[in-house]
This record gives structure tokens, sequence and C-alpha cells, in this order.
């Protein structure tokens, strides 16, 4: 854990699943322009989630109250879709533009991290659009390393678990 990105206290932290009681809240999270370029909005995910029951686990980042953010993970999918590769990960995160840089972005992948663990799995896979204010140097800094492997013109990471 960095001094700059300390996570908060995780007795007011949790993910929630997205219901038609905080529906309004998800789709309200709104990240800094400069990184739109690299992040899919929340209604878009929401809709991929609908098209893929099973695979897609969209969640609420909730700290006490407050929505601050919105993930995506993703469980054994066909990676090649030819049954040769089957990989877990996070799919998307949003951290609400006001919200960054205190935790939630760690909390986010770690929380998908245990999930991952939770279904017998030991790699985190994850996606980023290169650029200078993609999110590089967040899922390096957590430990992911870079596979050298592309996926639709987006870096593939892996953290090992």
């Amino acid at each position: 854990m960095t001094p700059s990105h300390p996570a908060p206290a995780a007795t007011f932290l949790r993910l929630e699943e997205i219901t038609a009681a905080n529906l309004d809240a998800a789709l309200a999270i709104r990240i800094l322009p400069e990184q739109e370029f690299a992040a899919t909005p929340v209604v878009e995910s929401l809709a991929e989630a609908y098209v893929h029951p099973g695979v897609a686990w969209p969640r609420l980042i909730v700290d006490g109250d407050r929505p601050v953010g919105f993930l995506m993970a993703f469980f054994d999918i066909d990676w090649n879709l030819d049954g040769s590769v089957i990989r877990s990960g996070l799919w998307r995160l949003n951290i609400a533009a006001d919200e960054q840089g205190k935790g939630y972005g760690r909390f986010a992948v770690e929380s998908v991290a245990a999930e991952i663990r939770r279904r017998g799995g030991d790699r985190l896979w994850v996606t980023w659009h290169p650029g200078e204010h993609g999110p590089r140097g967040f899922y390096l800094g957590l430990g992911f390393r870079d596979t050298g492997e592309t996926s639709g013109g987006q870096t593939v990471g892996v953290l090992e678990l």
C-alpha cells in the first residue's frame, strides 16, 4: 500500500449488487474527462452484463452510504473463443472523479481477487487502454504485469493470486 493511496476503512466499504434501488447511483458515476477514452460508461457496462449473465459480475462500490465507483468482473470466459484459454478478471473499473486517489480502486481490485480465489482461480486478468491518462501505472503499482499480449487494442495484464 502506497502512502498516497491508502486503503479506505474497510468497515464502511462494500460492494453492492446492482438493483433497482441503486441503479441511478450506479449510472451517476462519472470519471475524469481525460480518462473517458480509457473507460466504458456504466450504462454500457450494465447492458453488457445483461447479455452476459453468469459471466459478468457488476457491482457498485459504496463507502458508508456514498457510491464511489463501479466495477464489473468476469468469470471463466473463453478468452480465445475456442475453449483453449479460460480467464477471470476485472472487466471494468470506474471510480468517481472526486473519489479517485483514496484507495477505492485498490479495494475494487482486491475484492475481485478475493472473489476469483473463492471460485478457485489463481490469476486476475485485466486490460487497459494505453495513453497518458490511462490506468497502466495504477495496475502496475498493484502488482499486475504486462503480459505483452493485446486484446482489442488494449494491453493485457495479469496478477498472480
